[in-house]
């Protein structure tokens, strides 16, 4: 089913703003909104889990450790 919604003036710029591609439609933009807010999957929360516990644990180098290493 196909439906039309009224929006006011400021939230057309607002998605607008938002849009990754001039002809994407204001559909895709909303549902990229509803996908960023959509709660995180199983999957990725035991990825961050792990990531955490890795930091924890001292497993992970900075940026500048990477490059002192490397000589840059």
């Amino acid at each position: 089913m196909v439906t039309t919604i009224q929006i006011s003036n400021d939230l057309q710029e607002a998605l607008s703003k938002r849009k990754l591609f001039d002809r994407e439609t204001y559909e895709e933009v909303i549902w990229d909104l509803i996908e960023d807010t959509s709660e995180l999957s199983k999957e990725t929360k035991k990825d961050i889990e792990e990531a955490e516990k890795d930091i924890k644990e001292g497993k992970v180098h900075t940026l500048e450790e990477v490059k002192k290493e490397l000589g840059f």
